[in-house]
Formats: C-alpha cells, structure tokens, sequence
C-alpha cells in the first residue's frame, strides 16, 4: 500500500530525515519553517510517472515524450499519464499548451484518481477540463461534487466554469493552479479563479493527465502541499 501523503506528515518526514529535495512520491520540503513546491516533473524524463491505456498494448513511448523541458502527449493512444504518488491538501500548478500550428482539442487533469476504469478508460476522480475554450469546467468521473455560487452553472455531471476569456490563444502556454483542501477545490487559469466546488466525494489519491485525442504539452508540474489542514 502506497503511502498517501498530507502536509504536516511530510513536513515531520522530512525533518526527522533531513532532506533538501524528494521524488514525486514526497509532497513538501521544509526549510525555515516554510513549505517549498516540490516538482512533479523533473523536465527531462518521466521519472515518477506511469501510464495507464484503454486498449491492452499501450505504449508510454508512443504516447509521451519529453522534449525541451515538456511532456508532449501525442493524443494517441488514449489513456493517461499518472503520479506514483498519492496526495491530499494541496496546491498544484502547471502550464500547458495546445500544439503550436495545431488546433485545441479535449484533454483534463484529473485528481484524487484511485479505482481505474471506471469512466471508459479514466479513474475514479475530478476532472478539471482542459478542454480548449471550456478549460476549468469540472467533470465527475464516478465522483459527486457541489458547485458554489450559482447552482445552474452544474449541468449533469459537468460544472461550467466562470470565464471565458482567460485561455490564450492555441500554441501559447497557460497556466492553471488547483487548491485541494478537503473536499473543496478552487481553480485559477491565468491568475484568475474560474470555478469552486465543495462537498467533493473524492479528497486524495493519484494525479493524472489525459492523453485524449489531441497533442497538447505539459510543463513546470508543481505541488505545494498545504499545512494544518486535516490530521
């Protein structure tokens, strides 16, 4: 069993081994009393991640690459690229962009992933669209939600972000930032926060990128875990 980790076990781990900097299964670093981002993706390999596919015979070499300090997913095949790690009460950030030259497609980052396969070819989990044009939107993947403010903006399964005008245009990088705390989840795109939900069934486990059909890039993968939160 894999060990799921909140901010203040991590800090007390890594006081007691004295470290400077961990893999991606280590959610913080303390230094001063402060909690340092820890770096999901070490922009030259793929070093803690595993890839998950709908159909048997997936290759992680055919669907992701690093390049120029990036993961490129190549859209096909389908599936997904996951931590080896598990994490709770955090801050993740990323950029991403769609192919330069090429169109936006569907693609999500999907969070507190845990029983696979349970959506087609996704986990259990969140998902928080990258979908070009509707980036922030939730979608439940065999996962519940509520939405706060205006409850029409949750259509079935799906919870419609609050902007539509905060993505760049395609082939230019963005930037999302996810709050996990709890059951509630805030997402920023481009420094702006588009979309809150509370009561999220689903509160820790993997994180996971979708490769969905389209290439798009992924980069600078960070995760501040957030203290004093849960025991």
């Amino acid at each position: 069993m894999r060990a799921i980790l909140t901010g203040g076990a991590v800090l007390a781990a890594m006081a007691i081994l004295g470290c400077a900097e961990q893999g991606p299964e280590v959610a913080s670093v303390a230094r001063s009393a402060q909690v340092r981002p820890v770096r999901l993706f070490n922009g030259a390999d793929l070093t803690g991640w595993e890839a998950w596919f709908a159909e048997p015979g997936g290759s992680m070499e055919e669907a992701f690459r690093v390049s120029d300090g990036a993961i490129i997913c190549a859209g096909r095949p389908i599936g997904f690229l996951r931590t080896k790690g598990e994490y709770a009460d955090y801050v993740l950030s990323f950029e991403w962009r769609w192919a330069p030259g090429g169109q936006g497609g569907n693609s999500g980052v999907m969070i507190h992933c845990s029983t696979p396969r349970m959506e087609g070819p996704w986990p259990r989990s969140l998902e928080v669209q990258l979908k070009a044009g509707d980036a922030g939107d939730f979608f439940e993947m065999a996962s519940t939600y509520r939405l706060v403010g205006d409850g029409s903006r949750k259509q079935g399964r799906r919870g419609i972000n609050l902007l539509d005008d905060v993505e760049k245009p395609i082939g230019q990088w963005n930037r999302m930032e996810i709050t996990c705390r709890g059951a509630e989840v805030i997402v920023r795109v481009n420094g702006r926060t588009v979309n809150h939900a509370v009561d999220c069934s689903e509160t820790r486990g993997y994180i996971a990128f979708q490769n969905e059909g389209t290439e798009i890039h992924f980069r600078d993968i960070t995760l501040t875990p957030l203290t004093g939160t849960r025991p």
